[in-house]
């Protein structure tokens, strides 16, 4: 018998969350990576305080999270997009290298699951987790199937208890 971590002392707790889509095609109407994260966190009862799509361009992305990261009350920022390794892709090594703690499980654990559904594709996958200046930082691949994947086995379980872990 597999023995479950402890429960969240709140699992009411609402976090404030931000979107971003990084994209050179998608717009708002089309978004539909963007729409699944903001509407499994709202049913989740978290708050999405901001919303954005981003083309593929390092400098803009970071551009960004850094204007997200000065908002006290956002906690984490959940990032789709931009994860493979075609030459536009470039959302990995714009967040790797701002991340101050990376969580290496949420990657592995991510392309474990991913492979039981796509198989040994998984492996192009670069999707990464960790923390900036105090801010939990999501990024995933663009595909749906992917965040629907990402969101319900892997983010939205564990959200509470890692912004938890990050305030104290």
């Amino acid at each position: 018998m597999t023995s479950r971590p402890h429960p969240d002392s709140s699992s009411k707790t609402s976090i404030i969350c931000a979107v971003i889509t990084v994209s050179d095609t998608r717009t708002p109407d089309t978004d539909k990576s963007g729409q699944i994260i903001q509407q499994l966190l709202e049913f989740a009862n978290h708050h999405i305080s901001a919303y954005k799509i981003i083309p593929d361009e390092p400098e803009q992305i970071t551009s960004y999270v850094n204007i997200l990261v000065e908002n006290s009350n956002l906690k984490t920022i959940i990032i789709n997009g931009g994860t493979g390794i075609a030459p536009r892709d470039t959302t990995y090594d714009a967040i790797e290298n701002l991340l101050e703690k990376t969580l290496p499980g949420f990657g592995e654990i991510f392309r474990y699951l991913s492979y039981q559904e796509i198989g040994s594709r998984a492996i192009a996958s670069r999707a990464v987790a960790g923390v900036y200046k105090d801010k939990l930082i999501f990024s995933l691949p663009g595909s749906s199937n992917a965040v629907q994947l990402g969101m319900e086995k892997l983010i939205l379980p564990e959200l509470v208890h890692l912004v938890g872990q990050i305030e104290g």
